[in-house]
Formats: C-alpha cells, sequence, structure tokens
C-alpha cells in the first residue's frame, strides 16, 4: 500500500487514512518505471524515498497518482541511490529474492509508531510472512495488532516497506490498499515465493489465491 503529514508549513496529501505530509519547500521529485506486474512511480526528496506507487489502469494513472500524493513533485532522472532502488524493486518483481534495506527514506512526519512498525516489516525476507499478532510481539505491544494493521495500510513505501508480506491470524489473507486489492498482494507473494528459500516459505501451505466471491441468491417474495 500511502504518504506522510508534517509540520506547520506542510501540504496534505490526498490519499484517504494517511498520517503525514510534505513540507512545500522541500524538492520533491518523481519518475516512472517499468516492473513485471507493470508501470510503478517513486517520489523522492533530498532526504530519501517519499512514496512508491504500484501499477494504475495505465502509466497516465500512476503518474495522476503519484503527483496527487506528493503535489508539486515534477517529474526527472532519479540519482543514483534512488534509481539503484527503482532496479532492485524491479529484480524483486521478477522473482529475484533481492533485499530492500538499503533504500532510503524519508520518514519526515511519520509517528513513532509507524516508523517501528515499518522497521520491522522491512525485516521479513522475500518468501516470508509475518502476521500482525508477531509484529506486535516483536514490537512487544501486545494487543497492537489492529494499530499495526492501521500503519500497514497507511504505508507510503510498499514492497520496499513490504506490508503484503503481513498476513492476518490463522493464515487469512487481509488487505491491501494498494490498486488491485488482495489480487496484488497475493500476485507479489507468488512472484516472490518462486526463488524462496525453503526455510523462508512460512506460507508455503496457504492456497495463494484470491477468495471466491460469494454469490447473492435473489430474495424471496413474500
Amino acid at each position: 500500500m500511502k504518504l506522510p503529514r508534517h509540520g506547520s508549513s506542510s501540504a496534505p496529501l490526498a490519499k484517504p487514512g494517511q498520517n503525514w505530509s510534505i513540507s512545500l519547500e522541500m524538492n520533491r521529485s518523481f519518475s516512472l518505471f517499468n516492473t513485471p506486474i507493470g508501470t510503478c512511480a517513486i517520489a523522492w526528496s533530498e532526504q530519501g524515498i517519499l512514496a512508491l506507487s504500484l501499477p494504475e489502469n495505465d502509466p497516465a494513472a500512476t503518474r495522476e497518482c503519484i503527483t496527487s500524493r506528493v503535489p508539486g513533485a515534477e517529474e526527472s532522472e532519479p540519482p543514483s541511490d534512488v534509481e539503484s532502488a527503482i532496479a532492485d524493486i524491479t529484480r524483486l518483481l521478477s522473482g529475484e529474492p533481492v533485499d530492500l534495506l538499503g533504500a532510503r527514506l524519508d520518514l519526515t512526519g511519520i509517528s513513532d509508531f509507524h516508523k517501528r512498525v515499518y522497521d520491522e516489516a522491512r525485516r521479513i525476507p522475500p518468501g516470508s510472512t509475518m502476521t500482525y499478532g508477531q509484529i506486535a510481539q516483536r514490537l512487544k505491544a501486545p494487543g497492537t495488532a489492529r494499530a499495526i494493521g492501521q500503519a500497514l495500510g497507511a504505508n507510503p513505501f510498499p514492497i520496499i516497506v513490504p506490508c503484503h508480506r503481513v498476513l492476518g491470524a490463522n493464515g487469512a489473507v487481509g488487505g491491501f490498499s494498494a490498486p488491485g486489492g488482495v489480487e496484488t498482494k497475493l500476485r507479489i507473494l507468488n512472484i516472490e515465493r518462486r526463488n524462496a528459500p525453503l526455510e523462508a516459505s512460512l506460507f508455503a501451505d496457504l492456497p495463494l489465491a484470491p477468495p471466491p466471491r460469494r454469490m447473492r441468491l435473489p430474495r424471496r417474495m413474500t
């Protein structure tokens, strides 16, 4: 799945449910890039990556999404560190078990709790999953599974902060706020599972496919 909000001189971001904004005075740029799942977009500042958008219906819609999330950002060539992150994201979405921990993020305005959740989620390697409750245990914050789900639902950096690797209890897939919802989440998990080491495949027994849609029966006439 979203972006930060902060400070007195901040521009509110258009995405609902997010908890941060970016200073109007901050230099912001973005770039589109192609991946095996479609055209993504990435935005950055001098401090690091601000946001990543997964593919919309077409590149124009992806461009519109990232510019609405990061107002004032101008399309430009990415600097070397962002270019490196783009290359690693593309490799990951091609099925390579790439570690994205080296990608530098601009966490301006993101709450301390959300930072802790994102940091823990980034430690989940490709081909592995955790539950919201397990992250709560690692944070030594029992009873916060719902808050952790909300933090990941507001994640500005999908793939880099791999919220798709966090599942509900008892094998439930959980939600995913990026375009395509749960189907996109499962598609990325299946890509990562292809070349995952056996010890990492915590979801190896899960049927990684969208749940069947319920058929609505016609109401009886009274």
